[in-house]
């Protein structure tokens, strides 16, 4: 559970670039561990195998994909769903098939 979405792709949060990086894990998120917690910490937490860290994660990536639901409906009605996939699939690193 490390890793986790992110509008701009994957974010791992163990790695050591984030060691000391004060910032939320997503910016634009409004979320519980976004508006209180830095990733420097998060990293730490998870780390040192704390479940905070994990539970932290879970309530990021619950929120997130709540919102890329809420997107997908938003793309669906206005038929740029397929817009959208290329669009997502470019920044996670996916091919598209």
């Amino acid at each position: 559970m490390e890793q986790r979405l992110h509008l701009n792709g994957k974010l791992v949060i163990r790695n050591k670039t984030y060691e000391r990086d004060w910032g939320p894990l997503d910016k634009e998120c409004d979320c519980y561990t976004c508006r209180n917690y830095t990733r420097g910490y998060i990293r730490h937490l998870i780390k040192a195998d704390e479940m905070l860290g994990f539970r932290l994660l879970s309530i990021h990536n619950l929120k997130f994909l709540t919102k890329l639901m809420e997107r997908v409906r938003i793309e669906i009605e206005n038929d740029s769903l397929m817009d959208f996939k290329n669009e997502f699939y470019e920044k996670y690193g996916y091919t598209n098939e």
